[in-house]
């Protein structure tokens, strides 16, 4: 827990190609770990980035590169190798005029990133101004592909990578939104979930190979884990007697495999819950 703010807050995990998790703290102060790699097999914890100024709040390996790219709430999304070196800026600056405030990301198998913009998150409050962009995998072409939406927040493909599941952190909804071929517009989009989570707010999220999708909560620490028709098939919940963990933000499944890693973070700390998944992991259960 970081005295400066309260609490610990890790987001993003991300298993790279050796099986090594890697998280990030959207709380950490300036010069703490930001960026944090853990081996799975030792229990043991390294710092690879920091930095004097960013809020993390997800990363995700890139297909196309190899290279692990992290955003920052505060308008960049870097990237870097998988050991924390020669971290440049990917992106910084105004899409389509408007300063970007990224959130998650999901990259398509050619390596285009898509990243929600979670502008209403903070103020103005309850607007819903957040947007969906698509960023080429080079960085010179950026595109709003959605706009007027409640917080937009998780990301993440459906197994055969033609529609994204959206979910909306002031909204609580999670929406399908369907590509064109191109992956450069939306064909079609509509609510796909409106999961009853009370005080919780819906936070990050992840499907499996079977289709399932794993949504984060903030504010409960708990993961709901749905269909790809909507139907609830199960909670991962912290011991309720647990006062120090208070949310669950995302969730990484092992490719091949069913072991899933959660991040859950409250006033105590940051956490790796571990749990098996309905299916085996995919890209896309992968980070974001």
């Amino acid at each position: 827990m970081h005295e400066s703010t309260g609490m610990t807050l890790l987001e993003g995990p991300v298993l790279d190609d050796e099986g090594r998790l890697y998280v990030v703290d959207v709380t950490a102060p300036p010069g703490a770990p930001k960026v944090l790699r853990v081996d799975l097999h030792d229990e043991t914890v390294e710092s690879i980035y920091t930095d004097e100024s960013s809020a993390l709040t997800s990363a995700q390996f890139s297909p196309h590169d190899g290279r692990l790219y992290v955003t920052d709430d505060l308008g960049t999304i870097r990237a870097m190798t998988p050991d924390g070196e020669d971290a440049v800026v990917f992106f910084v600056g105004d899409a389509a005029g408007i300063p970007l405030a990224p959130d998650d990301i999901s990259f398509d198998a050619d390596g285009h990133l898509y990243v929600t913009d979670t502008r209403g998150a903070q103020d103005p409050y309850w607007e819903a101004s957040g947007r969906l962009i698509r960023i080429d995998r080079d960085g010179a072409n950026v595109s709003v592909l959605a706009e007027g939406l409640a917080a937009p927040n998780g990301i993440a493909f459906t197994p055969a990578g033609d529609a994204l599941w959206l979910s909306h952190n002031t909204g609580s909804a999670v929406d399908v939104l369907r590509l064109d071929e191109t992956g450069t517009a939306v064909s079609t989009a509509h609510p796909g979930l409106r999961p009853d989570v009370g005080i919780a707010q819906v936070d990050s999220l992840a499907t499996d190979a079977a289709g399932n999708l794993y949504l984060g909560l903030h504010n409960r620490p708990a993961i709901l884990v749905y269909d790809r028709y909507g139907e609830h098939l199960a909670t991962v919940a912290a011991p309720t007697d647990d006062a120090d963990v208070t949310s669950a933000t995302n969730v990484a499944i092992s490719p091949d495999a069913t072991t899933a890693y959660a991040t859950f973070s409250g006033p105590g700390g940051g956490y790796i819950y571990t749990f098996e998944a309905l299916a085996s992991g995919i890209r896309s259960s992968n980070g974001g």
